[in-house]
């Protein structure tokens, strides 16, 4: 004998994809008289929290490779070039300061370097009192090496003492900070 051929369902599914992020499933199934529809509906509000983890660690490997990888002689040839530049305006402060105080203080306005070459430091000093004005720490990463340990100026900004030259090097940038000692005019040049 033959056995009964089983009731065939049909069964259609269309997957609806709207712009807010939700999704739509319509199935339509062929019953006993008619159709009927199933309407799934799942909207998106946020991430999960195993997707937050997800990107985290991928940021945090990336990150791990990355950071090793940068050039750290880029940064210190950026330092050598800002104490490069804080240097000639300190001196450059320093001739202000004896141009200005003139009057007063007829001794003038030195820069002294601090520590060994190469230096760790600067400090402005009024020569007349002896005081500092102001001081300075030189990053240890930059070199920064003169034939004399201070610049003096006079009431008039010039320069009284003999040495007329600083240098400032670090991780293959060197710059050069002259003073002409007649005018106290200061200039800074990349080597």
């Amino acid at each position: 004998m033959c056995s009964p051929i089983p009731f065939l369902q049909l069964t259609s599914t269309i997957r609806i994809r709207y712009k807010i992020g939700a999704t739509s499933e319509v199935t339509m199934q062929k019953g006993g008289k008619g159709f009927t529809f199933v309407e799934l509906i799942r909207r998106r509000t946020g991430f999960s929290l195993v997707e937050v983890v997800m990107v985290v660690l991928f940021i945090g490997i990336l990150a791990v490779i990355a950071i090793p990888r940068l050039n750290m002689a880029v940064v210190s040839r950026y330092k050598a070039e800002a104490t490069a530049k804080k240097i000639a305006t300190d001196l450059r402060r320093v001739r202000g300061l004896a141009i200005s105080d003139a009057a007063n203080n007829t001794e003038g306005f030195s820069l002294r370097m601090l520590g060994p070459g190469p230096y760790t430091g600067y400090e402005i000093v009024n020569l007349d009192t002896e005081a500092t004005v102001d001081s300075h720490a030189i990053d240890s990463e930059v070199t920064v090496v003169s034939l004399a340990d201070e610049f003096n100026f006079g009431p008039l900004g010039n320069l009284t003492t003999t040495n007329t030259q600083l240098t400032v090097s670090a991780e293959g940038k060197t710059f050069t900070i002259n003073i002409i000692r007649a005018t106290g005019t200061i200039k800074c040049i990349e080597s």
